[in-house]
């Protein structure tokens, strides 16, 4: 019978596998040619620092999944790509071009870089139209933002067929499809994902996933994933790193992750 261990033992034992990881080999994991980069980056929250001379490297058109245990720092790398954390030193660069500084509503217009929220933050009294309106505000022209309503609509035939219910009656499943949907308006290049699977019941799991692998595949979309069913995520991934202490400990294929021994007792359950 394979032990339970607590958060914290987790946490210790996930800090032993840390081992230097050589920059190039971080560029070859992408590819050689990274799209979005991020280089000793040190951020956090007012004067609190989580992450710690961070870096991490993923190719256009690659997806990349961030595991570790609790606190390690994973939403934090989703929030300093978009601009809610604040950064204190390093850089980030998508597409060449150094966006450290850029706050979120520039992260979405100029670097094209959406986040796709955790569960229920689609709003639950406006209708699918409305909340899929509401993902164009940047685009300020209200005709604009309805063409690229429409052509979500267009994708994704069971959405349109609910386009005037309340979001609040939505399945889980469609609910997720609708925030993923409301990110897509803006057409970025870029998508964080926090926690896909949260709140899900397990039929839903797969459809999300499949979702995501068909915006990565035919669409070409960049994606960085926090997701903590470890498995789930390393299934889906080309990249997976492990953090620890706002540090990266391990990074592999996704393959390689799964075929882990350690990764496999520490973050998958076996």
């Amino acid at each position: 019978m394979t032990a339970v261990l607590s958060v914290d033992e987790v946490a210790r034992q996930a800090e032993e596998l840390r081992t230097e990881i050589p920059e190039a080999r971080l560029l070859e994991l992408a590819g050689g040619n990274p799209f979005l980069s991020i280089r000793e980056l040190r951020a956090g929250y007012g004067a609190m620092g989580i992450l710690h001379g961070f870096t991490l490297h993923v190719g256009r058109g690659q997806s990349l999944c961030l595991i570790g245990p609790n606190g390690a720092g994973k939403s934090t790398v989703l929030h300093a790509l978009y601009g809610f954390a604040r950064v204190f030193g390093g850089s980030i660069c998508a597409d060449g071009k150094d966006i450290t500084r850029l706050g979120a509503e520039k992260k979405l217009k100029q670097a094209r870089i959406a986040y796709i929220l955790q569960d229920k933050s689609a709003f639950p009294d406006m209708t699918v139209e409305e909340n899929l309106l509401m993902g164009g505000f940047l685009l300020r022209s209200p005709a604009r933002a309805r063409a690229a309503a429409e052509r979500v609509f267009g994708k994704y035939e069971r959405l349109a067929a609910r386009r005037r219910h309340k979001a609040r009656v939505l399945s889980g499943g469609e609910r997720r499809l609708l925030e993923i949907s409301r990110a897509l308006v803006m057409d970025p290049q870029v998508l964080l994902v926090d926690e896909p699977s949260i709140g899900l019941e397990p039929r839903y799991i797969d459809m999300v996933f499949d979702i995501l692998r068909e915006l990565q595949r035919r669409d070409g979309k960049t994606i960085v994933m926090v997701e903590q069913n470890a498995k789930k995520g390393l299934e889906f991934a080309d990249l997976g790193y492990v953090l620890v202490t706002g540090q990266l400990a391990l990074a592999g294929t996704g393959r390689e992750l799964l075929a882990n021994p350690e990764v496999g007792r520490l973050f998958l359950g076996g």
